[in-house]
């Protein structure tokens, strides 16, 4: 049959097309059955919300990915991470008081691949995440990651967590707080002897008060009666810890508060302006020390293994940014950073 139907259609609207596998056409008040004709076999384009397959249905299914190794495209070699990027969920979280939050929550989740399989079956990750949905994730970080490992048979597993983390910060003079949002990155991983080892990624973002630009400024000033104003400028420490036991999201944020003293603000009347343009001119800092003064914090913590630091002070004075990376003695944290991850290094409200 060469005449079909097409979009909304009605008895009326018959227009011609020159697909010669049109085999009939059928109009009901709700929709078009059109059956198409390929070699002797009958096919029905509409949908067939009724069925329900059975337990011998699914077992008929194709599976792909679990087929044999001569399925394999490419080079038959093992594949160090394959699994899913983004998956987004809501997931429980315990704060340091007891208190319990949801937040919305960008889910990596991966495994290794041996070089005789084909793949593997993505949706057992996202299933395994909706099978604790209702737990605290960093507490079972631990079985999510062994409860899709083995289920996809796999050497090893990885998870990240990206999520934004409200803490109640208090104004620095005046009787005002509000929510400061933390980038967080949890993530786990387990090896092939089963070993289990966990990150938490933070960014800190400070003001970062230039001592030659106020050194120069009190210059102007006291010889040349000249006023001038030093340049400071938004920060961001992304520090990486690799940790035992517990250190909780509070403990990172007060660490870093402790090293450096000039977080921004969320609150703010004329008290708390003063306080913080005060704050500032005791704590002058440069990029080189604002590394430094984190790495003292994090060495003297017994519950932190291995740790980075990576400060970027995006100049008020410089069209370009400067930066510093330090890690621990004999740290397995990587030094070598790349254009993508200083260019994160950004303050998102």
């Amino acid at each position: 049959m060469e005449k079909f139907l097409k979009n909304e259609i009605n008895s009326n609207e018959i227009i011609e097309d020159s697909r010669s596998d049109i085999d009939s056409v059928e109009l009901n008040e709700n929709d078009v059955k059109i059956t198409v004709s390929s070699n002797d076999t009958t096919y029905s384009r509409v949908y067939d919300s009724s069925y329900v397959p059975s337990e011998d249905d699914i077992k008929s299914f194709p599976d792909l990915q679990n087929g044999p190794s001569s399925l394999i495209q490419g080079s038959a070699v093992a594949i160090h991470q394959v699994g899913i990027h983004n998956f987004r969920l809501p997931l429980k979280y315990k704060t340091r008081d007891g208190d319990s939050i949801t937040l919305e929550t960008k889910v990596t989740g991966s495994v290794s691949l041996a070089a005789h399989k084909k793949g593997i079956n993505m949706s057992r990750i996202m299933r395994s995440f909706y099978e604790f949905k209702q737990d605290y994730v960093f507490e079972n970080l631990h079985d999510i990651l062994l409860k899709y490992k083995d289920n996809l048979e796999s050497f090893n597993a990885k998870i990240g967590l990206n999520f934004s983390y409200p803490i109640l910060k208090n104004s620095l003079r005046s009787e005002n707080s509000g929510y400061q949002y933390y980038k967080v990155t949890l993530e786990g991983d387990i090896d092939k002897k089963g070993n289990f080892s966990k990150y938490l990624h933070f960014d800190f973002v400070y003001s970062s008060a230039c001592p030659c630009s106020y050194e120069l400024a009190e210059h102007a000033r006291k010889n040349r009666n000249q006023a001038a104003v030093p340049h400071s400028q938004r920060s961001v420490a992304r520090v990486s810890i690799k940790f035992k036991d517990i250190v909780w999201i509070e403990d990172l944020q007060e660490l870093c508060l402790e090293a450096l003293n000039t977080e921004t603000q969320v609150v703010v009347k004329r008290e708390d302006e003063m306080a913080f343009a005060e704050l500032n001119g005791s704590y002058l800092k440069f990029v080189e020390d604002a590394a430094r003064l984190l790495y003292e914090q994090l060495q003297a913590d017994k519950r932190v293994l291995d740790f980075r630091v990576i400060c970027s002070h995006q100049e008020s004075l410089h069209s370009h940014d400067a930066i510093s990376v330090v890690t621990a003695p004999n740290s397995k944290f990587s030094t070598d950073i790349s254009h993508e991850l200083w260019s994160s290094l950004i303050h998102i409200s």
